[in-house]
């Protein structure tokens, strides 16, 4: 049986879904393809306002995901104290962060050779 190639596109699209259906902030994808030597093709970056919304966006993505494109996370941590809960689905990883951690590590920074696209809050 033949493994479906999950589009980035697709999964990109439905990463946000799961993001905003439960109102995450700030949410920007860091495209890192120009880049060398980088582990995968692009960062999501997003916040919550506590450990709890942090959670549920985590866990929104999940759903979403899973619904969809019947697609799970390769590698998922930080779900115990859900100040920073980090995806993995290997072309793409998805960073949740409780707001003060996210300004505190401010990844964006460390990777400022990417084409950053900011998505505009919905609500």
């Amino acid at each position: 049986m033949a493994v479906k190639e999950i589009n980035n596109d697709e999964l990109l699209a439905n990463i946000i879904k799961g993001i905003e259906d439960v109102k995450g902030n700030d949410i920007d994808i860091l495209d890192l393809r120009g880049i060398d030597n980088t582990v995968c093709d692009y960062f999501v970056i997003c916040n919550g306002n506590s450990n709890t919304q942090v959670n549920a966006i985590a866990n929104s993505v999940q759903k979403v995901v899973s619904k969809e494109l019947k697609d799970k996370p390769w590698h998922v941590e930080g779900g115990d104290n859900a100040e920073w809960i980090l995806m993995d689905y290997v072309s793409i990883v998805v960073h949740v962060f409780q707001k003060h951690i996210r300004e505190y590590y401010n990844i964006e920074s460390l990777w400022g050779d990417a084409i950053i696209t900011s998505i505009e809050n919905k609500y």
